[in-house]
């Protein structure tokens, strides 16, 4: 049993890995963090009286301070913390030509410096309680080079990628492990509204881009919060400084191929 933190928690892939963890019922405890008070408060009661005891704590991880106030909100609670989610981030499109430096500073403080610290805020509690624990951060194929129109989101990513593997050096004696999944092109609350507002897409763009992947759909948030949460347990052992790619295509191998029909092996024959 384990109490374990979600940085971004109250919705799209932090919702689903609280549930997934309240379902298997391995754990004591959970803290979700998110900006929605509504939206976080009335899962963590849901989840309450299903049997894994949840609590919220409203943060916008832009703040310098929110690390802080959410593990302090998870001591008080539970006493200690032995698994921690970074899920939070802003994915909002720019470019080299069109970004501002209000814009890029945000990115980083919220998709950099707040899993960050975080993970500084998480590991002395650790250390306090003499817990051990697992890390997970939630990165993204874009950290691998990514897309012109996603310049800073990209980086931004590329950055966490680094941080998994450092941390998971400076902490492996500690008996801390730091993993990170990355999803692709996913299908989320968020990515909808970012396709709506930014992309000036369809109401039905989902099932246009679907249409178009190797493999019929985009990731869903189910199948990645199934990767967090065996790299939580401790089904992954000594699993450790690893970033784990889940998409449907191969980093450095180009798009995602799709075969023409009469390209493809008709086994009938």
């Amino acid at each position: 049993m384990s109490v374990t933190i979600i940085n971004g928690g109250t919705q799209g892939l932090g919702e689903r890995v609280a549930r997934t963890l309240a379902e298997r019922g391995g754990s004591s405890g959970l803290v979700l963090a998110g900006r929605s008070a509504e939206r976080g408060a009335s899962l963590a009661d849901e989840l309450t009286a299903d049997g894994t005891p949840t609590i919220f704590v409203e943060a916008d991880m832009g703040d310098a301070s929110a690390p802080d106030r959410i593990v302090d909100a998870c001591a008080e609670r539970f006493g200690t913390v032995n698994g921690l989610v970074n899920v939070a981030a802003l994915t909002t499109r720019s470019t080299i030509w069109s970004d501002t430096h209000d814009h890029f500073d945000r990115m980083m403080a919220i998709n950099v410096k707040a899993p960050y610290f975080m993970i500084q805020s998480a590991t002395r509690l650790m250390q306090r309680t003499e817990a051990t624990g697992s890390i997970v951060n939630v990165g993204s194929t874009s950290g691998h080079g990514g897309q012109p129109r996603l310049a800073a989101y990209s980086i931004s990513k590329g950055a966490l990628s680094v941080m998994t593997r450092n941390l998971a050096y400076s902490l492996m004696q500690e008996g801390i492990r730091v993993n990170q999944v990355n999803p692709g092109w996913m299908d989320t609350e968020s990515e909808h509204r970012v396709q709506l507002t930014e992309e000036n897409a369809p109401d039905n763009w989902l099932q246009a881009a679907e249409a178009g992947r190797p493999m019929g759909r985009l990731v869903k948030p189910w199948e990645v919060a199934n990767m967090i949460v065996f790299l939580l347990s401790a089904e992954s052992g000594m699993t450790t400084g690893n970033s784990i790619d889940i998409d449907q295509s191969i980093s450095g191998a180009g798009d995602p191929p799709i075969p023409r029909a009469d390209e493809r092996l008709d086994v009938a024959d």
